[in-house]
């Protein structure tokens, strides 16, 4: 392996929006993300399925099933 050729690695210090800090490797020193797993929807439980639920209400009142 050539050393020369190869980028440097660090441990990076990852930064989201929401204010979540945490530390991996990588080949920069500092990555700002917009959306991370302290935040996102689908791992803290705040997903919105009001729009899966119209979409069933207006299944069903299209062809009249009532439940």
């Amino acid at each position: 392996m050539q050393e020369a050729i190869q980028p440097k690695y660090y441990q990076a210090k990852v930064v989201c929006n929401c204010g979540n800090e945490f530390v991996t490797g990588s080949t920069k020193k500092e990555i700002h993300v917009e959306i991370c797993s302290k935040c996102h929807p689908f791992y803290t439980g705040q997903q919105k399925s009001t729009s899966a639920r119209g979409r069933i209400e207006r299944f069903n009142r299209k062809y009249g099933l009532n439940k």
